[in-house]
């Protein structure tokens, strides 16, 4: 019997899955529960964990203690975690999961919510109308995504090694592995960027999946590598549009010699309130109308009340680019199945995507603020002693001028700001300060939801269906006598190295 769900602060269920058996022990102890669409399984959920949530949250405040595990009286197992403003919970009842299993639930739901919303995620009260819109249709969208993606992520951990210890596993055949990676170069990604018909998008990576294997991965010159947590997230979401071949008998097929991979991780060492923003570079924050237009643009791309094509998606994965180091860089996420159980997958740069990159330099400044100002630092060293001010204020002020006008909120909120921030009359208080900055992050994310964030789950593509369906036919052609060897020898025992999901 098990149970995943979000929460707020106040007592609300933003996100909830359960497996049959939790649906029957709700219905046993709630009987005027008959066939409950999941919606009306959260709320009654929210009805059982409210004392739960708001007792954890009270908790927390006061002990600032983040983590909380316990056995109820009736033996089920419960984990809860605070992610910034939403609790997260997990709960067992068979005695099949321990402490250490919901655990690393939590961090794997954490993981796709950033995967799908981005830097939106910091924000608890944006991330709150992502989880559950007002819209009940979208509202539906969004659940069914993710509670298949539980069903996905716990069929996995329970029939494949890959993600039972959480490892990017690679099939070795040298001589194909090489030819492969060279063909998707050359006659995949060089062959799509040279087209007029790949709606201003950039493929920065191909890869080619066997089942939950990877056989070849190129990435362009200009790309950072996909951290090996990316890779398995975009593992999980294909495995969960497209499960991999499961009736395949073996063949007499010659084994070559296996290994592991271990691909080069981006670096992680930047993030909110390190201040490694400072350094970049200012031209970063510069941008012109056109650019502007050109990311809501590319969103509308993505808007639509269904979507068009349920194999492309919107992710957000880490990014070091020479600008600098974003955590949450929007792509766009083509699945192309080839076969049952192979597919080719293209993650492609987004026209004004590095709009994100400023996004994310400006938040972590303001964060770093909020820091400083949380443990207690005088105001005015802070505002006044730290160089890094007057550069923030500087990239501030050209990012708000280039949008010219259309953020008003934003425009209002940074003056604001300023008033209190870099007064020559009055400085605000400790707490004024606070509240600005938390209102001046939650603008920013505002901006970037708009532009990057059309729909949480999928969209229509940009690459048109016929440069898709050409990609597509090229790798068949290259792999079509290869595939049964491929799909067997991915279902042989490789040796493996762990990265987890939340690494």
């Amino acid at each position: 019997m098990k149970c995943v769900l979000i929460a707020s602060e106040g007592a609300e269920v933003l996100f909830c899955w359960s497996d049959e058996e939790y649906e029957n022990h709700l219905r046993a102890k709630y009987c005027s529960l008959d066939e409950t669409p999941a919606l009306s399984i959260g709320d009654t959920t929210n009805t059982l964990f409210a004392p739960l949530i708001i007792s954890c949250v009270t908790l927390l405040e006061k002990i600032t203690d983040t983590y909380t595990c316990f056995t109820s009286d009736n033996g089920h197992l419960s984990v809860l975690h605070m992610f910034g403003g939403c609790l997260y919970i997990a709960v067992n009842g068979d005695g099949l999961e321990n402490e250490d299993d919901l655990r690393r639930k939590l961090y794997v739901l954490k993981r796709l919510s950033e995967v799908h919303f981005g830097l939106v995620t910091f924000d608890s009260q944006l991330i709150k109308k992502e989880l559950r819109p007002p819209d009940s249709e979208h509202c539906k969208l969004v659940w069914n995504t993710f509670q298949s993606l539980l069903v996905t992520y716990n069929r996995l951990r329970q029939d494949d090694q890959s993600f039972l210890v959480e490892a990017v596993e690679r099939l070795i055949h040298p001589k194909l592995c090489e030819q492969c990676i060279e063909f998707l170069e050359k006659q995949v990604v060089q062959y799509i960027n040279s087209s007029n018909e790949r709606g201003g998008e950039e493929v920065l990576h191909a890869f080619v999946l066997v089942n939950t294997k990877l056989l070849a991965l190129f990435s362009s010159r200009n790309s950072s590598s996909l951290r090996p947590a990316d890779l398995l997230s975009l593992i999980l979401i294909v495995q969960d549009l497209y499960p991999g071949s499961s009736t395949l008998h073996d063949q007499p097929f010659q084994e070559a010699e296996e290994e592991y991979y271990t691909p080069d991780p981006s670096p992680s060492t930047s993030s909110l309130g390190t201040g490694s923003w400072v350094d970049e570079d200012p031209a970063a924050s510069n941008f012109t109308d056109n650019e502007i237009q050109i990311a809501e643009d590319s969103l509308k791309t993505l808007v639509g009340s269904l979507p068009e094509s349920t194999n492309t998606r919107r992710v957000f994965l880490d990014a070091n680019t020479k600008e600098g180091y974003c955590p949450m860089m929007p792509h766009s996420m083509y699945c192309l199945p080839l076969w049952p159980g192979i597919c080719l997958i293209l993650l492609t740069k987004l026209p004004g995507s590095h709009i994100a990159l400023s996004l994310y330099q400006l938040l972590d400044g303001y964060s770093m603020i909020e820091k400083k100002l949380l443990e207690g630092q005088d105001v005015h060293q802070v505002l006044r002693s730290h160089p890094f001010m007057a550069d923030l204020k500087q990239r501030t002020e050209r990012f708000v001028k280039s949008l010219g006008g259309r953020e008003i909120q934003l425009q209002n909120t940074w003056l604001e700001f300023k008033a209190k921030a870099f007064s020559r009359s009055e400085t605000g208080t400790t707490a004024e300060l606070l509240q600005v900055c938390g209102n001046m992050k939650r603008q920013l994310c505002s901006v970037y939801r708009q532009l990057f964030l059309a729909s949480p789950i999928s969209g229509t593509h940009s690459l048109t269906p016929n440069l898709q369906t050409r990609a597509r036919k090229r790798i068949q052609e290259k792999l079509m006598d290869w595939k049964e060897f491929l799909l067997v020898k991915s279902k042989r025992n490789i040796t493996m190295v762990t990265y987890p999901f939340y690494s």
